[in-house]
């Protein structure tokens, strides 16, 4: 076999975990993934990040929740999910047969309930990380998310990391006047590693009717829109922080994830793109295996940070 046809390594590590590949699923795009198991092979992926878990069931904000945008969608889903006992039983000893890295996201209100979900799946099996999502509202604190003030950032991140025996992953909000703040008090807190960016906050009006399109009136924007947002936030953290950093916003094609890659991110997610194409991950992960071999690359890790600036 040729050095073009041979097979490139694709697998890193982002801290102490271990990927095959650097493409996750986002979390939020690709429920528990078993939704999406009849239209791909879910072994091929590196890893799949659940939908977010919450300490008790949750039903969500109420309908219309997501609106397409110019290059991108909103939603107010309001982090419905089965909750943490349900998850347990019902959907992890599906996941936890796939030959693929399964992420829990998690959130809470108060800092209590982001420790009692990690306590929760401690000594859960099939779960090889955490990942905090601490752009909720934290209800102690009038509804201010948690993810805006670097203290409660660190708060959180710290309570997790004390209860879960699990890498701590956080996602960071960009709806903040500085990230890097953010990630250098997660960072000090514990994390193995971040996450970022998740959505921007905007709303869509409807015209017509003189009303605001969602039931929850704003939403998270994600999408192609949000990508450079994206890419210059990694970018900014990975030149701040010593722990690892996973890309996500606005990834439809393996050239929008090299791109987080270049800029030095170890990992990708991708995620609004599921909803146009359902296999849109593993078209990624093909594309950078194709990548590597049109560039003579052995391994991925060879373009990882490769950034020049001038």
């Amino acid at each position: 076999m040729d050095a073009m046809s041979k097979q490139p390594d694709l697998r890193v590590s982002v801290g102490p975990l271990n990927l095959k590949n650097p493409v996750l699923t986002a979390s939020g795009t690709f429920g528990y993934g078993r939704e999406f198991s009849s239209l791909m092979d879910l072994n091929r992926l590196g890893g799949i990040v659940v939908k977010g878990v919450s300490l008790h069931p949750r039903e969500g904000n109420p309908p219309p929740r997501i609106v397409e945008t110019p290059c991108g969608m909103l939603n107010a889903i309001g982090l419905a999910n089965v909750g943490l006992d349900a998850f347990l039983n019902d959907k992890l000893p599906w996941l936890k047969k796939l030959n693929a890295a399964v992420i829990a996201n998690i959130y809470g209100h108060s800092v209590e309930e982001y420790g009692a979900v990690a306590a929760g799946l401690r000594g859960a099996e099939g779960i090889s990380a955490i990942e905090v999502n601490i752009s909720c509202p934290n209800v102690k604190e009038g509804g201010m998310a948690f993810g805006t003030d670097p203290d409660v950032s660190a708060r959180v991140t710290r309570r997790v990391v004390n209860e879960a025996d699990k890498p701590v992953i956080v996602k960071l909000s960009p709806n903040v006047t500085d990230i890097r703040e953010i990630a250098r008090s997660v960072e000090e807190a514990g994390a193995c590693a971040l996450t970022l960016i998740n959505t921007l906050t905007g709303m869509a009006i409807d015209i017509e009717r003189r009303v605001p399109v969602l039931a929850n009136v704003s939403g998270g924007l994600s999408g192609p829109a949000i990508r450079p947002i994206a890419v210059y936030m990694v970018r900014q953290v990975v030149k701040t922080v010593r722990i690892p950093v996973i890309g996500v916003g606005g990834i439809m094609t393996y050239r929008d994830a090299l791109e987080f890659l270049i800029a030095g991110a170890r990992a990708v997610q991708v995620g609004t793109a599921s909803f146009v194409h359902p296999d849109s991950a593993l078209r990624v992960v093909d594309g950078l295996a194709e990548f590597c071999r049109n560039h003579g690359l052995s391994r991925i890790e060879e373009i990882i940070g490769t950034l020049r600036e001038t």
